[in-house]
C-alpha cells in the first residue's frame, strides 16, 4: 500500500488541528480508515491512486454482508469521503472516487421527551435538606433549564457562571463555546448548591477544586456519576420512562418550540452546527400541533 500510514496521520492531524475534532471523532475515523485498507489490501490494491466506484461498491457490498446498519455505513462512507477530500487538498490522489458516491438514507428516530407533569414528579424528590439532594436538583435544573450536553454540564466551573446576567460559559464538542441563559428554578438551584451543598461536599475532600458538580468524596462528578444520579431520581419518582441526560435536552428543545420559540434560536442554544440537527425536533412540534388542534377545533372530529 502505497504509504497509507504517512496519509492516515496527515488526515488524523488535519482533524485534530483544523476541525478541532474529538478523540472519540477520530477514533472512528481511524477505524473506519484501517477497515477500507484491509479491504484493499484483500483485494490487492495497492495504491489509493487505482481505487475507482468498482472498488467501493465491492467495499459497500462487504459491509451490507456484514449486516451492518444503514447508520453505520453512511458514517464509514462519511468518513471515507472526507479523508479523499483532504487528499485531493493535498493533491496525494488524481481523481475522487467517492465524487458520485451517496450516502444510504438513514430514518431518523424522533427524539423522546418528558411530558410537564413527569419533569414535576422528577423535581419534588431531591431532599434539599442534604448536600447531595441540593446537588441533585441543580444539576437537573441546568440539564432541563439550558438543554446542554452532559459533558458540558460534567465540565462545568465556578467561574463559568455569571448570575450577574443568568449566563453559563459553555464549552461544547470540538472546542467551540457559546454562552446559554438560565432561569430563575436553576439560578435559586445553583445559588443554593454552591452557596451550601456544595461547600459541605468539598470538606470531605482534601484538595480543592473548581469544579461546580462534585461527588460525595468532594471529587468533580464524572458524565457516568451525573447518569447515575439521574437513574436514581428517576427511581425516587417512581417514573416508568427511561430519562438519560440527552433525553432532558430534547425536553428542553421540544418544550421551546412548542411555546414558539424559533429553530435559530434552538440551535444555538443546543449547539449544533447545522440547523439539520435542530430540524429534528420539529417532527415531535408537529406532533403536539396536530394534537392540540384535533382535541381544540370544533369540525377536527365528529
Amino acid at each position: 500500500m502505497d504509504n497509507f500510514k504517512h496519509h492516515c496521520e496527515a488526515f488524523i492531524e488535519y482533524l485534530q488541528i483544523e476541525k478541532n475534532a474529538s478523540p472519540y471523532t477520530i477514533k472512528y475515523y481511524r477505524s473506519d480508515l484501517e477497515l477500507f485498507f484491509g479491504f484493499l489490501n484483500q483485494e490487492g490494491i495497492q495504491s489509493l491512486n487505482n481505487v475507482e466506484q468498482r472498488e467501493i461498491r465491492l467495499f459497500l457490498t462487504m459491509l451490507y454482508d456484514q449486516q451492518l446498519s444503514r447508520k453505520s455505513v453512511s458514517r464509514k462512507i462519511s468518513s471515507l469521503r472526507s479523508f479523499y477530500k483532504f487528499l485531493e487538498r493535498e493533491r496525494s490522489i488524481e481523481t475522487n472516487p467517492f465524487i458520485h458516491i451517496y450516502l444510504p438514507k438513514t430514518s431518523k428516530p424522533v427524539p423522546g421527551f418528558l411530558y410537564m407533569e413527569e419533569l414535576e414528579k422528577l423535581f419534588d424528590v431531591n431532599d434539599m435538606t442534604k448536600p447531595a439532594g441540593q446537588r441533585d436538583q441543580a444539576i437537573l435544573e441546568v440539564l432541563y433549564g439550558t438543554g446542554i450536553r452532559v459533558s458540558e454540564c460534567q465540565g462545568m466551573r465556578l467561574e463559568d457562571i455569571d448570575f450577574s446576567i443568568g449566563t453559563i460559559f459553555v464549552k461544547g464538542k470540538g472546542r467551540k463555546e457559546r454562552y446559554v441563559p438560565f432561569g430563575r428554578f436553576a439560578e435559586i438551584a445553583l445559588e443554593t448548591y454552591i452557596n451550601e451543598g456544595r461547600v459541605k461536599l468539598l470538606h470531605k475532600s482534601d484538595s480543592s477544586s473548581d469544579s461546580v458538580f462534585l461527588n460525595a468524596r468532594g471529587k468533580p462528578l464524572t458524565a457516568r456519576g451525573i447518569r447515575t444520579i439521574l437513574n436514581k431520581i428517576v427511581e425516587r419518582a417512581a417514573l416508568t420512562v427511561h430519562v438519560h441526560p440527552h433525553k432532558l435536552r430534547h425536553t428542553f428543545a421540544t418544550h421551546m418550540l412548542n411555546e414558539g420559540a424559533d429553530l435559530r434560536t434552538v440551535q444555538e442554544l443546543l449547539g449544533h452546527e447545522s440547523l439539520s440537527s435542530t430540524q429534528i425536533y420539529t417532527h415531535v412540534t408537529k406532533d403536539h400541533l396536530r394534537d392540540v388542534y384535533m382535541k381544540s377545533h370544533p369540525r377536527a372530529n365528529d
